[in-house]
């Protein structure tokens, strides 16, 4: 058992906990979680769980973040002393749509919860609002420059959590890294689905720069952390990600190689990888956003210092991460028509790319 499973057994002042986005990947986790935990945990979304999730004990209330009434009357419902805000709009998502969901509906969940004086709304944001730097690790004080529409959101989404963190709310906010683990799939189901099928998986770039990853498992126990400790301590910005990683050609060769199938990373010229998957982008033909492949290719990786400082740490490598959803993905998933879709709870489709998997299983 890990220090915070140890630590961090309900043992609060808190009872009743939301958690917004709760059926989707990491709103799912943050619910199973802090339900085995003890909390009375009480999930917000547009749909509900599916049948499979195993949450008997979590109450569901049907809701969306944009609409501020609907939310007051969820959390009074609940009678919430603590809310997760985990929903968010994917970066596939129209540009509309990311902001409305992103920077609105913070501001609804923040202006609802402090207008019942809920104790504490956790915000989770993204690493995603650094962009790409030439100095690492990032530090939660590096400058924040946002990869397109998504980033951008978050940048504003954070600012509107320290106006009310100025009215005196405790509004701690966590930056993850890219987080994986069991139900996740979206675009890791296309890197899942090359690695079953036999083929090679090319990289953007040579593979020689190190990308930080994260287990969903790791990122809950952060997040139920910022409830058992001190205001003064959690009212701040941390990131999480993990602390045992290589260059995305060794982790993700350690995939490959997990898998039994003999294939190999293999890596490209970024400029024309790039290049090409912008205009897959632009015709609708690639699942793959900006913020994957105007990015994999550059070292990205965070100091988790600060998190550590208060007791934290996390139980997975990146290579360790990625095997462990490899393994679920295996046992549990099934190809459908009708999952296709655009959260991480489901296939994506992979349009031109799958006839680019078949040159690669074949080379």
């Amino acid at each position: 058992m890990s220090t915070i499973e140890e630590e961090t057994s309900h043992d609060n002042q808190y009872d009743s906990v939301v958690v917004t986005g709760g059926t989707g990947f990491l709103g799912l986790h943050t619910c199973q979680y802090l339900d085995d935990q003890g909390w009375d945990v009480t999930a917000l979304d547009l749909k509900p769980f599916n049948e499979e999730d195993n949450t008997e004990d979590i109450d569901f209330i049907e809701a969306d973040v944009r609409d501020e009434d609907a939310v007051l009357d969820a959390f009074e419902e609940a009678d919430a002393d603590v809310v997760v805000h985990s929903a968010a709009a994917l970066p596939l998502w129209d540009d509309d749509e990311i902001w409305e969901v992103t920077v609105d509906g913070t501001r609804s969940v923040l202006w609802a919860a402090n207008e019942l004086d809920v104790d504490r709304v956790v915000y989770i944001s993204s690493t995603a609002v650094y962009g790409t730097h030439e100095t690492h690790p990032i530090t939660e004080e590096s400058p924040l420059d946002g990869v397109g529409p998504y980033g951008n959101a978050k940048i504003e989404a954070e600012k509107v959590c320290k106006d009310f963190r100025r009215m005196g709310m405790c509004v701690p906010i966590i930056r993850p890294k890219t987080f994986i683990g069991p139900q996740r799939l979206g675009v890791f189901q296309v890197l899942f689905d090359w690695v079953e099928d036999g083929a090679n998986v090319p990289l953007v770039g040579w593979g020689n720069n190190q990308y930080q990853l994260l287990h969903v498992d790791d990122l809950v126990r952060a997040i139920e952390l910022m409830f058992t400790l001190e205001e003064q301590d959690v009212n701040d910005t941390f990131n999480v990600g993990a602390t045992e990683y290589g260059t995305m050609k060794e982790d993700f060769q350690a995939l490959l190689d997990e898998a039994g199938t003999g294939k190999r990373v293999i890596g490209t010229p970024a400029p024309l990888t790039v290049s090409a998957l912008r205009v897959l982008n632009a015709l609708n033909l690639s699942p793959l956003y900006p913020w994957v492949y105007e990015t994999a290719h550059e070292d990205s990786y965070v100091s988790v210092e600060k998190l550590c400082e208060l007791g934290w740490e996390p139980e997975y490598s990146n290579k360790e991460a990625l095997v462990d959803t490899y393994h679920w993905y295996l046992k549990n998933y099934e190809e459908s028509e009708d999952t296709t879709g655009k959260d991480h709870r489901v296939a994506w489709d992979q349009g031109a790319l799958k006839i680019v998997k078949k040159v690669f299983q074949n080379i």
